[in-house]
């Protein structure tokens, strides 16, 4: 794709990615295939191929608008189409950039520019986020049913082990997580504990930084990067891995590296943090055998795995979670639409609720056809936007092994 760069991004960091980016883009159309706002809208405009063109109009110097906007806050960010490309065109990055241009020159509707600054200014903060989420879980039958559906039952977290390994690994506890499902990163302690490995946490480690970043507050969501580099870097020597148990903090984490090359200050150690990060399904394959030992034969059911987009896209790691269940002697089945998003995409669920309903109750319609009793994931969005819409339990999979091991 032929390119020629507005005076006001040419010859910048963004601009000479953005326009690398711009000419991998051989225009096949093989992207709208997988893509699930053009899936549902029909609109070339809500496929990538038509948001690049957008994209492309706007850092030449067309004036962008409204609409324009639109179609890119459409975008779930999914990255399926950095899947399907054969052209190895990087969209995540280029949207991330339209993004923020558009933002800078169109104003935002009152309503929409209210709720998305009180996503970006409450969600990071769990200070804030806990106490108004149990706040809310105990009034919930007077909600909406929009609210309801971000409110549900938290499994309380259980014991963290307090046994000292010589292996250790750090995990970050991420911002709405510890208040939505704290069980999540107590089991992963627990059978990490059970494997010989001791779990710890940064206290001053929060938000990944991708709420604010992903709001196209991109220099907020820098500063919360920084942070967690600083807390994380004292221990960075004596861990093995910084362990993620949610993908969509996983997959930013993992970007530190790149995103904040240009700061002297912090480039060097952002490399090392994003090359120790792993997921937690890239750790478990190591202790296959001595959960297979452990474990089989004692989880009987067929479960279901939705693979999240931040991970099979995201991340580019597939496999590996049902690799590890099969070796712990789980039945465990994806569904036929499993490269497909379902809807939860971070806050988009709450600025597009009707979109991401129409994803999620096609992904629960086709991972109830599994005939599964059980759905895991591996990402808090995903699990509390498929449990919304669904009475079968959505847990995260490491839930699954630590149920049976304790």
């Amino acid at each position: 794709m032929q390119t020629n760069l507005a005076d006001f991004i040419k010859g910048t960091r963004e601009g000479e990615e953005a326009e690398a980016i711009l000419r991998a883009c051989v225009h096949c159309g093989f992207c709208t295939a997988t893509c699930p706002t053009y899936q549902l809208l029909g609109d070339e405009l809500d496929g990538p191929r038509g948001r690049i063109y957008l994209i492309k109009q706007v850092l030449e110097g067309a004036e962008p608008t409204r609409k324009t906007q639109l179609h890119l806050d459409r975008c779930l960010t999914c990255r399926n189409c950095e899947t399907t490309c054969p052209s190895g065109v990087k969209y995540g990055r280029l949207v991330d950039i339209g993004r923020r241009v558009v933002e800078e020159r169109v104003p935002r509707p009152f309503k929409d520019k209210l709720r998305r600054t009180t996503l970006k200014e409450f969600l990071p903060r769990t200070s804030l986020f806990k106490p108004a989420f149990m706040t809310g879980q105990a009034v919930r039958p007077l909600l909406g049913k929009d609210l309801q559906d971000k409110l549900q039952p938290a499994r309380a977290a259980g014991r963290w082990p307090a046994r000292v390994h010589a292996r250790k690994m750090l995990v970050l506890d991420g911002c709405v997580q510890p208040a939505m499902a704290p069980n999540i990163n107590a089991a992963t302690a627990r059978v990490l504990d059970a494997l010989g490995v001791q779990l710890i946490t940064a206290p001053r480690a929060g938000c990944c930084g991708a709420v604010r970043y992903h709001l196209n507050d991109q220099a907020a969501g820098l500063d919360d990067m920084r942070r967690n580099i600083d807390a994380w870097w004292p221990h960075v020597d004596q861990v093995e891995a910084i362990v993620m148990t949610a993908s969509g903090c996983g997959v930013t984490v993992k970007e530190y590296g790149h995103l904040l090359a240009h700061d002297e200050a912090y480039a060097a150690k952002a490399q090392r943090i994003s090359a120790l990060t792993k997921d937690l399904s890239e750790i478990m394959p190591a202790f296959q055998d001595q959960l297979a030992a452990k474990l089989k034969g004692r989880i009987t059911k067929r479960v279901a795995y939705h693979p999240p987009c931040t991970l099979q896209h995201g991340q580019q790691i597939r496999g590996k979670v049902e690799g590890v269940l099969h070796a712990a002697g789980v039945d465990v089945v994806l569904c036929g639409d499993n490269h497909l998003c379902c809807g939860s995409a971070g806050t988009y669920s709450v600025l597009h609720p009707e979109i991401a309903h129409e994803l999620r109750d096609r992904k629960l319609a086709s991972l109830a056809a599994t005939g599964a009793e059980e759905i895991v994931s591996a990402n808090i969005g995903c699990l509390t936007h498929l449990q919304s819409g669904t009475t079968t339990p959505v847990t995260h999979w490491i839930e699954l092994l630590d149920r049976v091991l304790s």
